[in-house]
C-alpha cells in the first residue's frame, strides 16, 4: 500500500457534522469517509486511472 499524504483540511462546521454522521452510519472514521468519497468521485470522473489499474491487478491475483 502506498504511503498516505498528510495535510490540513479546513471545512465548514455543517459539512463536518454531516460527514461525521455519515461516517458513523457506515462504521468509518471521518478521515476514511472523506477518502472514500473523494476516491469514488475521482473514479466516476475518470481522474483516478492509475488507481483503477492497480485495483484490477490486485483483484486478479
Amino acid at each position: 500500500m502506498a504511503e498516505k499524504k498528510k495535510f490540513l483540511l479546513r471545512i465548514d462546521e455543517n459539512v463536518y457534522s454531516a460527514l461525521e454522521k455519515w461516517a458513523a452510519d457506515e462504521l468509518r472514521s471521518i478521515n476514511a469517509q472523506i477518502e472514500y468519497i473523494l476516491k469514488e468521485n475521482l473514479k466516476q470522473k475518470g481522474r483516478l486511472k492509475e488507481e483503477l489499474n492497480e485495483d484490477k491487478k490486485e483483484n486478479e491475483q
